[in-house]
């Protein structure tokens, strides 16, 4: 739970400089200015790239991939069950149920975030802060990793899959800036907040006990005849 209120206390400190119009902010803005080709339609291999980027903290591309990593671990499971290994601790349908409760409150945070602190677009518009599309990525792509890696995954595979993630919310957040959707404090507040909300479905999964269920007790041997 450290990294939870670690990113609760950024997130707090990044939402403050928003609002208030601080140096953060300042040298947010400048920096967008800076990266932003917003021209639409893409008009070369940049603004091409960044649009897959950001499309891909859509909740059509981001959810069927959370959806495949759940399949993953049910079949890896059931298998390990039909030999006769051991389970992942829980059973899948915990960590499944966890992190898909962590996608869940997204939106329900994200949106009245949104309303409350009515940031200005680079474009126009209001309501930027946080990036929904950001949370969306860090929060369904990492927990897909979170999944592939329960268990009894190897090394090389959590090394891999994790890092597959890293990948795509970077790619994610980079678009949304390159493309104008987003300041960078937008997508730099929803890393904070998807984060936090991992760490948390993260705890929770792994309060579940671990291991083989416990044997059967044996029965209470018979007191001695006297």
């Amino acid at each position: 739970m450290c990294w939870a209120l670690a990113a609760v206390v950024l997130f707090a400190v990044v939402t403050w400089q928003v609002t208030t119009g601080g140096v953060l902010r300042d040298a947010d803005e400048a920096l967008s200015r800076r990266w932003r080709r917003p021209d639409a339609p893409p008009a070369g291999w940049v603004e091409w790239w960044a649009q897959l980027g950001a499309d891909l903290g859509s909740l059509a591309v981001a959810l069927p991939v959370l959806l495949a990593a759940s399949a993953v671990l049910w079949w890896r499971e059931a298998g390990q069950a039909r030999l006769g290994g051991t389970r992942p601790p829980g059973g899948w349908w915990w960590p499944v149920a966890g992190y898909a409760g962590a996608l869940a409150a997204v939106p329900l945070l994200v949106v009245p975030l949104k309303a409350l602190v009515g940031r200005p677009g680079p474009l126009g518009g209001t309501g930027y802060y946080p990036s929904g599309h950001t949370a969306t990525a860090v929060v369904a792509y990492g927990a897909a990793a979170a999944l592939l890696a329960y268990g009894s995954a190897g090394r090389s595979v959590r090394f891999a899959v994790r890092a597959a993630a890293v990948l795509l919310v970077t790619a994610c957040g980079t678009g949304l800036v390159v493309r104008g959707y987003h300041w960078p404090l937008d997508v730099v507040g929803s890393l904070l907040l998807g984060t936090g909300l991992l760490a948390v479905a993260a705890a929770i999964t792994a309060r579940r006990p671990r291991g083989a269920p416990p044997p059967r007790a044996s029965p209470a041997p018979a007191p001695p005849d006297r």
